[in-house]
């Protein structure tokens, strides 16, 4: 069967939802089309670029019905750049459309009937992002860029400033382009592999002011480090730690294994609520620290913690989780599969003197039930897993031990309905889940889910 309209016809659509990636979608005799830039509830007229065997491609032409929440999107690279996918729907819209997604998503995936409820958002949706992580290069006539890559692509859209990243970022992000050719640094080119600086990261911690740049270099001698540190001493004047990271393969991840100290301190200190936490140039640490204490708070209510319960927290990274909920449970035990992680947890709970935490690198689905076997059963299990959701032979050990109150804390919350499916099949019943927004501006949306054993 052919798909009922073909490339470059106009046709005039509404808008029904939006994709995980934020585009429109408009239905022709139940045929989608994916299209940038428009919103539910919208009326728009629009050309067609693509069809394919169950789905197609348009361009707006003309936004004839406009939604009562679209607006002028603040940043002049917002359609150029990857980083924001909803500048052009107000903030308002925004979690009234994650909210609907969340619902949508868990009765559609996993046929979940529980409440939930309204989106929890931010005061000030702006400048919020801890952590900078700048591409650099350099331009056909050699200048050096530096800015976020377009959209599914890794070409640099050259920027001065970021709305979602802090003031510090900015700075580097304006200026050290400017004075690279001074100081005799060259950016990198990924094609050719030449050059020497790769990417600039910058890190400030919300509670202390500190900020940490780090500065990845191709090459681990780096002639030009005193120039380099006095450069960034005089764009960032409350910098506090100037770090080089070293990655001489011919990749696109940012790190490379090596990190010398080039300047102050090797960490910076940050807190999330009463807790304080080490960060160094390449820990796990979330990029929205006023959200992250939201998100945290709304996990420890949800375990309803009196004082005697021992807590499995699967996934537990350097510990975030962990020392939250340990503040309040007789004994916290953390998992995670990465062992520097685990150090990173270690040393945290001896930063905060906590005394009532183990934690052990390792699969969860492996150490949990050996840990069972020796007598250290949970009264209270918290898992906080990457996009791709549980480990299935971690959701089966869960069925199998069965804690009493499960807390689930999601960044995707397909794979979240998915896996409350399986936990509801085996026993458990879905409470209430709270959706928190991390990403203002972005179609990503974080929810934390109350599961009790019935």
């Amino acid at each position: 069967m052919s798909a009922p309209v073909k490339k470059n016809d106009r046709l005039t659509v509404y808008i029904e939802d939006l994709t995980h990636d934020g585009n429109g979608v408009a239905k022709v005799d139940g045929y989608p089309l994916f299209i940038q830039g428009a919103l539910p509830s919208e009326t728009a007229e629009v050309h067609v670029v693509k069809t394919l065997k169950n789905y197609g491609f348009a361009k707006v032409v003309e936004i004839l019905e406009p939604s009562s929440d679209r607006v002028d999107a603040p940043c002049e690279y917002f359609k150029q750049c990857g980083g924001c996918q909803l500048q052009h729907l107000s903030y308002e819209g925004q979690l009234k459309w994650k909210e609907n997604m969340v619902r949508n998503v868990m009765q559609r995936i996993g046929k979940i009937d529980a409440p939930v409820l309204p989106v929890k958002g931010m005061e000030e949706p702006w400048h919020y992002r801890n952590k900078a992580q700048i591409p650099f290069s350099s331009n056909e006539a050699g200048q050096a860029i530096a800015g976020f890559y377009k959209t599914k692509s890794h070409s640099i859209v050259d920027m001065e400033r970021c709305l979602i990243q802090t003031g510090e970022a900015d700075a580097i992000l304006a200026g050290l382009k400017k004075e690279l050719a001074a100081i005799g640094v060259r950016p990198y080119n990924e094609l050719s592999h030449e050059g020497m600086l790769r990417h600039v990261v910058v890190r400030k911690a919300r509670a202390t002011g500190e900020v940490m740049v780090v500065l990845v270099t191709k090459k681990k001698k780096f002639p030009q480090k005193d120039a380099a540190v006095a450069t960034i001493q005089k764009l960032v004047p409350n910098v506090t730690s100037i770090m080089q990271n070293v990655n001489s393969d011919k990749t696109n991840v940012i790190f490379g294994d090596e990190t010398v100290n080039l300047w102050g301190k090797d960490v910076i200190i940050d807190t999330i609520g009463d807790v304080r936490f080490e960060i160094s140039a390449r820990s796990f640490y979330q990029v929205n620290p006023e959200q992250t204490e939201v998100l945290y708070k709304q996990a420890l209510d949800y375990a309803n913690l009196q004082g005697d319960e021992r807590v499995i927290d699967a996934y537990c990274g350097i510990g975030t989780i962990s020392l939250f909920l340990a503040q309040q449970a007789k004994a916290v035990m953390g998992v995670e599969i990465v062992p520097q992680a685990i150090e990173d947890a270690k040393r945290n709970a001896a930063l905060n003197g906590f005394t009532n935490t183990y934690f052990e690198a390792g699969p969860a689905e492996e150490v949990i039930p050996r840990w069972y076997k020796e007598g250290k059963e949970a009264d209270v299990l918290v898992v906080d897993p990457p996009r791709k959701g549980c480990d299935e032979a971690l959701l089966q050990t869960i069925l199998v031990q069965r804690p009493k109150r499960v807390v689930y804390v999601s960044c995707n919350p397909a794979t979240l309905a998915r896996d409350l499916r399986i936990l509801e099949d085996g026993g458990y019943q879905t409470q209430e889940i709270q959706p928190v927004d991390m990403f203002p501006h972005s179609t990503h949306c974080e929810a934390v889910a109350w599961l009790e054993l019935v």
